[in-house]
């Protein structure tokens, strides 16, 4: 698994290792690379032979020949490397853009709430990006460009070996500024991709609550806050850019030096009858075609440790761990699934914290309706979070059926739990699409007969488009009111045995609200319902309610055997904490 502290090397070997699906075609662009690598090191051998064939007066046409012979292979080569990289790079990313977020919509909401969806959203499509880019520059150029360093050497020592030394030296000394800088700066990039996981974290936290940035007049304060951000990002970076830029500026000097001391010394050489001219061009072409080598990779190799961090992001998100996930022997729920719902002795504490729930024991019969009331912070929706397994309990079961949900599939489990939250949780998408999230496969009818049930039909009519009307990010062009109906209607579609209602009609009016739970009392007749309440009609009709106190519950019964207890129940409703809705 990925830490924090996973290395450098570690990192790139998994990079690489997200190829293995198509290790084949990866391989045969590397030879391809080789290939290519060949092609461009026989032409200043062939350039410089010429050079000679042309000071003799024969041989010069053969030559020419093969030279364009080896042009027209290297032509073709590279342009079945760059098309194929580019193919196979475009695919890879889009595999590891569906991994993460795939893994990223398993893991649990307190991984979401500690890091936040900007963050998440950097991990994926940076860290995307950053391996995109790693994959193409491997096998489009940098192979290449390796095999060809490594091939030149001995192919110049062949030819005069002292004049091969100065250019090995020009490799040790690009080898040497490169290694310099990559310790001056991998601390020190880190905190830039610490910093840049920061900002966008705070602009994802920023633009989803921009209604309430505007209606609090922090327009300013929010800017300063991102300026205050961007600056101390800036401060980390520039001495990373410094260092950068100071290699490329120390390479060109190398460069340029070693290019004099090539000609200077073989002026000496031919001076003295040891070296031709044309062994002299072949040379000169060698530093030129070294020196862009070595600047390729110089470059590649400063990309690399700049994004090590980024790349080291989207692997821990792929590792981040599922609080729940399907065991091993995990089966489906066996169908038809009745809804008798049991919870023996459940507890849960939040990680780090003393909160939670404890010790929970009741039962909920099939077409029974279970109302959980108390204090905020008593337990509510946990209590139901755990019956979805959106957490695992540490002690005691619960069982659908008989069955305990722990060795259920996930799945199976949740295509038969509907739920309609506090919170619409709607998508940027038709209305028609919206609702289908209940049951994908629903006809044009059953979608509209789902709205009329939940009393939206009326108001989808005045859409424009009608079903098809784009409701915008969270349904934001819809009112609170209509946001729920359509939230109802999802549920409503779904057709699954248990009911979940958090808080399911805080955001109705009192008329729609009597509408919609005629809707609701006609559809729990078969269902298992669980509602979390503070609503007095909602409460008083169910068949058991149970209260909620840190955690535990404290008192369980009808409406009117709480009410004559005198107990915490009692209490919520004479301070108002459940409510009986007025008339219009």
């Amino acid at each position: 698994m990925s830490q924090p502290g996973m290395s450098t090397a570690q990192v790139y070997r998994r990079t690489v290792g997200l190829l293995g699906g198509e290790r084949w075609l990866a391989t045969g662009l590397s030879a391809t690379g080789v290939a290519i690598a060949i092609v461009q090191l026989a032409e200043p051998v062939l350039f410089g032979r010429m050079v000679d064939s042309l000071a003799r007066g024969t041989g010069a046409f053969a030559l020419i020949g093969t030279w364009a012979a080896f042009g027209l292979v290297g032509i073709f080569a590279s342009a079945i490397t760059a098309v194929s990289a580019d193919r196979l790079a475009h695919r890879a990313r889009l595999a590891a853009l569906g991994a993460a977020f795939s893994r990223a919509i398993t893991l649990p909401i307190s991984y979401h709430a500690e890091r936040g969806t900007g963050s998440v959203t950097r991990a994926i499509l940076a860290g995307t990006d950053a391996l995109f880019v790693l994959w193409l520059g491997i096998l489009r150029e940098q192979l290449t460009a390796l095999a060809g360093i490594l091939l030149l050497i001995p192919t110049a020592i062949s030819i005069d070996p002292r004049m091969a030394a100065i250019l090995a030296l020009l490799g040790v000394v690009y080898l040497a500024l490169n290694i310099l800088v990559i310790r001056k700066t991998r601390e020190g990039q880190a905190r830039v991709e610490s910093h840049s996981g920061r900002l966008y974290g705070r602009v994802g936290d920023v633009l989803g609550n921009v209604t309430v940035v505007q209606s609090y007049s922090r327009l300013a304060g929010e800017m300063q806050a991102m300026r205050q951000m961007t600056a101390s990002l800036l401060a980390a970076q520039y001495p990373v850019l410094t260092w950068w830029g100071l290699l490329t500026v120390l390479t060109r000097a190398a460069a340029t030096v070693t290019m004099v001391i090539i000609f200077a010394a073989g002026a000496l050489l031919a001076q003295k009858g040891q070296i031709t001219v044309g062994e002299i061009v072949s040379f000169g072409a060698f530093a030129g075609l070294m020196v862009g080598q070595l600047d390729r990779l110089s470059s590649f190799v400063g990309s690399i440790f700049r994004s090590t961090p980024t790349i080291r992001s989207y692997f821990e998100l792929l590792d981040a761990p599922a609080e729940v996930t399907d065991t091993p022997r995990a089966v489906p729920l066996v169908q038809p699934v009745l809804g008798h719902v049991e919870y023996r002795e459940v507890s849960y504490r939040f990680p780090g914290s003393e909160q939670g729930v404890f010790d929970l024991s009741f039962t909920a019969l099939p077409g029974q309706t279970i109302a959980l009331v108390g204090p905020t912070g008593s337990g509510k929706t946990t209590t139901l979070a755990l019956l979805q397994r959106l957490r695992q309990p540490d002690q005691g079961s619960i069982l659908v059926d008989g069955h305990d949900i722990a060795g259920l599939t996930l799945a199976s489990l949740r295509d038969n739990i509907a739920v309609v939250f506090q919170e619409a949780g709607l998508f940027n998408r038709s209305i028609a699409e919206n609702i289908r999230v209940g049951r994908p496969e629903a006809t044009d009818a059953e979608v509209e007969q789902a709205a009329r049930l939940a009393e939206a039909h009326q108001f989808i009519l005045r859409k424009p488009g009608n079903y098809s009307f784009v409701i915008g990010e969270r349904g934001n062009a819809l009112s609170g009111g209509e946001r729920q109906r359509l939230a109802i209607a999802r549920a409503v579609l779904k057709h699954a045995p248990i009911l979940i209602m958090d808080e399911a009609t805080s955001a109705l009016d009192p008329a729609t609200e009597a509408r919609i739970k005629r809707a609701i009392d006609k559809l729990r007749a078969n269902r298992t319902t669980l509602i979390i309440a503070h609503r007095l009609s909602t409460v008083a009709s169910a068949d058991q309610i149970l209260v909620l106190d840190a955690g535990r519950i404290v008192e369980r019964g009808n409406f009117a055997e709480l009410t004559r207890q005198d107990g915490l129940f009692a209490h919520l409703v004479r301070e108002g904490e459940i409510v009986e809705p007025k008339a219009d």
